[in-house]
């Protein structure tokens, strides 16, 4: 279905795409720092659930629709800046308070990368702008070309965002758990990404 030579050329240029700092592996870094390593690695298994998504709809074509009509584009980008904020909101209401971890954090963390990754209507036009890139419509169905690529890139980016999760992770057990300096960092990052969810331009 895959030329494997086209594969081979997109290995490493979604490799790149991976290593490149955004809010996805910033969210997760945040995660780490206030949950733990295995809140992060959670969260970046939402994220590739998210991306993989986002190809599937891009294969579909529904991608398109959405990077090319406006209401929904604004409505996708201000729900992710709600939640964002809503989140840094949380942290800090909580500041302070020395507790266990729930169990729980982990199906969290995943549900937040999740949302975190669907609600940034970047992603859409970065799917739209790269996959289609390595797509021959003549080596069979679009849409499972889509889902191949759309799999590799969720992959790799599930083993760096939560490699960069569980480094912080590592960083966050320096701090006292409860620690107020903790919580503000974390608020900080979830209110930076929301931040810059609302300044992003289209193009």
């Amino acid at each position: 279905m895959v030329d494997p030579l086209m594969l081979l050329a997109f290995i490493p240029a979604g490799l790149a795409l991976n290593l490149t700092p955004g809010s996805d592996m910033v969210f997760c870094l945040g995660q780490g720092l206030r949950s733990g390593p295995r809140a992060a690695v959670a969260a970046s298994a939402g994220i590739s659930l998210g991306a993989f998504i986002h190809a599937g709809l891009a294969g579909l074509g529904l991608g398109a629709l959405v990077a090319t009509v406006p209401a929904a584009f604004e409505i996708i980008r201000w729900g992710g800046v709600a939640y964002l904020l809503w989140l840094a909101v949380q942290t800090l209401r909580h500041s302070g308070q020395a507790e266990d971890v729930p169990v729980s954090n982990a199906t969290m963390a995943f549900r937040g990368g999740l949302i975190v990754n669907l609600s940034n209507p970047k992603v859409i036009l970065l799917v739209l702008a790269f996959v289609p890139q390595f797509v021959d419509p003549h080596a069979g169905s679009v849409l499972g070309q889509f889902l191949i690529f759309g799999a590799m890139m969720s992959f790799g980016g599930f083993i760096i965002n939560s490699a960069v999760g569980v480094f912080a992770g590592g960083m966050g057990r320096r701090f006292a758990r409860g620690s107020r300096v903790l919580d503000w960092i974390c608020a900080s990052v979830f209110g930076a990404l929301a931040l810059r969810l609302a300044i992003l331009e289209r193009a």
